[in-house]
This record gives C-alpha cells, structure tokens and sequence, in this order.
C-alpha cells in the first residue's frame, strides 16, 4: 500500500492512504537515506510504501519503503550535532504568522524563516495577523513591512484570526 505520513511520534507514523484510510505504522527494520545523517529517516510528509500486518488484535502498517523527497526542512539534532532532524518532506508551501505587537515578530526571524524556505525551495507567504486590533501607527509599521517582502516577491496578507478577515485566501 502507499500513503502519506501525517503524524510521527517517536517509533509510530500514522500513514493516510489515497482512500482516506489511516494506519499506526512502523519502519521495517534501520533505514539509511543515501546523503543523509539523520536522527529521523520518516518524517510527515513521505511518501511511503507499507504492508498491513495482523499483531494479535490489531492491525498495523510495517514500512518498507520511502519514496524520493521533492524537498524537506531540517534542524540540528539537539543530541547528536552531527545529525539532522527532519521536520517535515515534501512540502508545497509555508505560511508564516507575522504580529506588530503581542507578541512582536521581528525582522531578523521573518528573514531567517525565509532564508531556511528558500534554502529548500519551498515557497512561502507571509500572514499579518490581528490587523483588527492594530492602531494607526501600526497598520503602518504592517504595510511597510509588507511593501517591503512583496518587492522581493512574497505574498503578504492581512488577517485577523479573531474576526475571520482574509482568511478565506489562506485556505
């Protein structure tokens, strides 16, 4: 069977087939990824390959295959410093949530953030949130910064979680 892992925790992947179906499934055996050093080699995201297996009562998903990454984003292992820990595989875009005050989301992250999705090739849009809450100052301190990332080419928008605002182009 293929399927896509949508929840890793620890040694258990939960894998979501074509038709919907979901399975608790583990890795068969190690397994060695050409090119990485990583702590994790399924992260959410794969594309894997699984058979069904009978354990007693239960019935559970054995992977034995990983197909290839179209891109993937990493961290450092906290344990191991040699060795990466996959976040997430084959991703389509990345959103990121922007505030001008409580809490303040500062430049140097936004453009770290960005860094890292370019790095993998994964595009991204920025979100201004709690527009609904700022003053004026603030909506400008927010439609400067926006100016400033669509120039170099990122989709910017304002949104407001708590009153809905935009959010219909976010889905």
């Amino acid at each position: 069977m293929q399927g896509t892992v949508y929840k890793s925790t620890g040694s258990w992947y939960t894998v979501k087939t074509e038709s919907g179906d979901y399975y608790n499934c583990r890795i068969k055996g190690k397994f060695r990824i050409k090119g990485i050093k990583s702590t994790n080699p399924v992260a959410v995201g794969d594309l894997v390959e699984f058979d069904v297996e009978e354990i007693g009562d239960e019935t559970v998903g054995i992977i034995s295959e990983i197909a290839d990454r179209k891109n993937y984003i990493v961290r450092k292992s906290v344990k191991l410093s040699k060795q990466i820990h996959i976040i997430a595989a084959n991703i389509d875009q990345v959103f990121l949530l922007i505030t001008v005050k409580e809490p303040k989301t500062y430049t140097i992250f936004i453009d770290r953030f960005l860094a890292t999705a370019e790095a993998y090739d994964i595009p991204a849009v920025l979100l201004f949130n709690k527009i609904d809450r700022y003053d004026e100052q603030e909506r400008g301190e927010a439609r400067y910064l926006a100016a400033i990332y669509r120039k170099i080419g990122y989709t910017c928008l304002g949104i407001s979680a708590k009153t809905g605002k935009n959010l219909d182009k976010v889905k």
